[in-house]
């Protein structure tokens, strides 16, 4: 049996998020500007070799659980070879997705050989114009055509709707009737300041506690559940709906106490906050002759040295602003 992985805090790290690419094909604009980002060059990528190596010594280390996200992981070629490699590590027992549903749907088939339950999918509106608006992409036919496709093969589906103040709190109610006319989760997520600019996260007025208003204002019986243990969402259910419902306070971190999760950046840097600004660089590790047994004592050093909260990684970051692109981080 693995050893745990325990942070300084005592909270057990099982968790990590694989960002294996930072392209993606939309440009919603919480998350970049319409220009795009500027991408690293190929070779300052992790190789899913690379990648395979950091997951195996993870999962000696006791993580279990990996979420490939990115940018948009079907960007990168040959994404759905390299997520077999990862199924097979011993160890890993969970491999879940995050994905805007673009190009999902042609891998649908392999998402379940591979074992795959959980697809968060990536949708802030159920308007087809104020898709256009939010993503810069005309694709919304693609989502949602992979949104039913993942139903139909018994894939569970979490939509993450990020709630932007003056775009799409509109979308709220419709949004969260999702959950009446399927069984999936709709989790409202509040924004972040990751959108590769910096420039236009202010005093938002759509915090967690507004959100939570706007849906009891359509269903007065909303009533929360427990939550599962290291869960970032407050669950709800109310009658009539199939599914649950959930908000995700990110950016006001109400949710930390109980994290067990490391996040891989595309370019190989370890984050132990979503707001941290990258603790160590294994890539670089890896590409200097560094063994298995020195990459794992990075990281166990790293994980022994956590932010208590992200207020406490944010003011870490010694003057630097928050204003990474989450494209370059891993949603």
């Amino acid at each position: 049996m693995a050893p745990h992985l325990i942070d300084n805090h005592g909270r057990v790290v099982n968790y990590l998020r694989l960002a294996v690419t930072d392209r993606c094909n939309l440009r919603c604009f919480y998350c970049m500007p319409e220009e795009g980002i500027t991408y690293l060059p190929k070779a300052e990528l992790m190789t899913y070799e690379e990648m395979v190596r950091i997951v195996r010594i993870m999962a000696g280390l006791g993580v279990d659980k990996v979420r490939i996200t990115g940018g948009e992981p079907f960007v990168r070629t040959d994404i759905v070879a390299f997520m077999y490699h990862l199924r097979d590590i011993p160890g890993i027992k969970q491999l879940n997705l995050t994905t805007n549903g673009t190009l999902t749907y042609r891998y649908i088939d392999d998402l379940v050989k591979l074992g795959v339950k959980t697809v968060n999918l990536s949708l802030d509106t159920l308007d087809k114009d104020r898709f256009f608006q939010v993503t810069r992409r005309d694709e919304y036919g693609k989502v949602m055509q992979t949104f039913h496709a993942l139903l139909e093969r018994g894939i569970q589906v979490k939509i993450n709707m990020v709630v932007m103040q003056g775009i799409n709190t509109e979308d709220i109610i419709p949004m969260a009737q999702l959950a009446a006319q399927y069984p999936v989760d709709v989790r409202f997520i509040e924004e972040m300041p990751f959108n590769g600019a910096g420039d236009h996260h202010q005093q938002w007025e759509w915090n967690f506690m507004k959100i939570i208003d706007t849906l009891r204002s359509a269903y007065p019986a909303l009533e929360k559940l427990p939550d599962p243990p290291h869960s970032t969402s407050m669950n709800y259910s109310a009658p009539g709906l199939q599914g649950r419902l959930g908000i995700i306070a990110a950016y006001t971190r109400s949710f930390c106490g109980t994290c067990n999760r490391l996040r891989l950046t595309p370019q190989g840097q370890l984050k132990t906050c979503l707001y941290d600004n990258g603790v160590f660089n294994i890539k670089d590790l890896l590409r200097n002759g560094a063994t298995d047994e020195q990459v794992r004592d990075a990281i166990v050093n790293a994980v022994s040295h956590r932010s208590r909260d992200g207020h406490e990684a944010e003011q870490n970051r010694l003057g630097l602003p928050v204003n990474e692109s989450m494209s370059t981080i891993g949603g």
